[in-house]
């Protein structure tokens, strides 16, 4: 294989952006994907399992909901405390420590027995699974050509909804045999088994690579060019002083970046559209089961809408990433959370027909979650590779605020006495700013 004497400053676009996908770059994109379906898993296998944990160790229904809040909260720290060491150690470093985080505390979990343990456990795979997601977009956009990056992000996210959709089939067959700790034995093997797949053909991001420039990178980029079917360099890349403080830079410093020069405009913009955005996102993954049930459909129907939901997210997603490699990213997204709104509304105006209902749960599944997964992609696409990670960990963390602020409110607007309408619409207008927000970032 021929060898790149004195390889150009913009070797990383060269070969990646510019380039065509190989099977390393596809090999990469599909292994992101498949841990977030163990994610989705992992996180969401307590919905299915919490009648009978709450009946095994004697637990109230207040008790398990501080169970699934000790869940979001450390997948909220994760995005914003462990996603930015990513910048500093390596994408491939924080995704393995991650996975095995999430692994070993999941089959730790299969053998709690009291409420505290169940609780620090749930925290330590939030941890991981909050800092594997922002880590993986992150990833997913380095080693995916220019045209194609929206959509390794859609792809890569939408494991997590594929996962969640996952956890009710695969529990139909674990449960009965194995109880709710071999729903827990289940995932974290396979999700420890996935960790060292992962270690053997997950590398580390060429940018990364040559931007920090860690002990070893010369050897670790040619491996990694051997892989990609690419010639190997001689030297590292020249990059002049642009990237000096790279030597010494910190967690701090990459947050500090955020808000440097033009910076601080995307940031506060992108962290308010996932604020909103999630508020919606929680509330109709929270809620849509009970308020269809209600509305005076059995929990069968409420289930079926919770599927039909999911199930459009996925669609959604794979939708958004493919219309992507052809219009600018930040108005589809945009156009998704508005038309869902819309959707949000006829729905509430609907009458009680089971079918018409479903029938609008699946499209707003489609065209909400699809717009909201595409903010991923915005945000990952905003910020530059030195801190990357940062930008996408902080904005799914602070956004993840609205994860708690929306089941909040409808809940207690449920008790209020509000019905499903009344939810509905008042849940459409923060998809109403969130999309009208998302349009300004002007990202293709």
């Amino acid at each position: 294989m021929a060898t790149i004497a004195n390889p150009s400053a913009n070797f990383a676009a060269d070969i990646i952006d510019n380039g065509k996908a190989s099977g390393q770059q596809i090999l990469v994109i599909g292994l992101c994907m498949f841990l977030n379906m163990l994610d989705g898993f992992d996180i969401t296998a307590m919905s299915i399992v919490n009648t009978a944990v709450g009946s095994e160790l004697q637990l109230t229904p207040d008790r398990l909901g501080l169970i699934s809040s000790a869940a979001l909260f450390g997948m909220a720290c994760g995005a914003m405390f462990l996603a930015p060491l990513s910048d500093i150690f390596g994408r491939r470093t924080v995704i393995i420590s991650s996975v095995l985080m999430v692994s070993i505390s999941i089959m730790l979990t299969a053998n709690a027995s009291s409420l505290t343990a169940f609780i620090l456990l749930r925290m330590v795979s939030g941890l991981g699974a909050g800092a594997m997601l922002a880590s993986q977009a992150a990833l997913a956009i380095e080693y995916s050509p220019e045209k194609y990056k929206a959509l390794s992000v859609a792809l890569v996210t939408s494991g997590y909804p594929l996962g969640a959709m996952m956890t009710a089939v695969i529990g139909g067959f674990i449960m009965p045999e194995f109880g709710w700790r071999g729903m827990f034995w289940f995932g974290g093997g396979l999700t420890l088994i996935m960790g060292l797949v992962s270690w053997v053909f997950i590398p580390e991001s060429l940018q990364f690579l040559i931007d920090r420039r860690p002990k070893g990178a010369l050897g670790k980029i040619n491996r990694t060019l051997q892989k990609l079917g690419k010639s190997h360099i001689e030297e590292l890349p020249d990059i002049g002083e642009s990237n000096d403080k790279n030597d010494s830079a910190n967690a701090l410093d990459n947050f500090q970046d955020l808000f440097r020069n033009d910076y601080w405009k995307p940031t506060l913009t992108i962290w308010a559209s996932f604020l909103l955005c999630f508020s919606t996102m929680y509330f109709l993954m929270t809620w849509i089961p009970a308020l269809m049930e209600y509305s005076g459909f059995t929990a069968a129907t409420g289930r079926t809408a919770f599927f039909l939901f999911n199930l459009g997210g996925v669609l959604g997603i794979w939708l958004l990433g493919a219309i992507s490699t052809k219009i600018k990213l930040s108005n589809i997204v945009s156009s998704f959370l508005l038309s869902s709104a819309v959707l949000l509304i006829v729905f509430a105006a609907s009458p009680n027909q089971e079918l018409l209902l479903l029938s609008l749960v699946l499209v707003i599944g489609i065209l909400f979650q699809g717009g909201f997964t595409g903010l991923y992609a915005v945000a990952a696409k905003v910020y530059p590779a030195s801190f990357r990670s940062t930008g996408v960990g902080w904005a799914i963390g602070l956004g993840r605020t609205g994860a708690v602020i929306g089941p909040g409110v409808a809940g207690f607007l449920i008790a209020a006495g509000f019905d499903m309408s009344a939810n509905f619409y008042i849940f459409s207008v923060p998809t109403i700013l969130g999309g009208i927000i998302a349009y300004r970032l002007h990202v293709r």
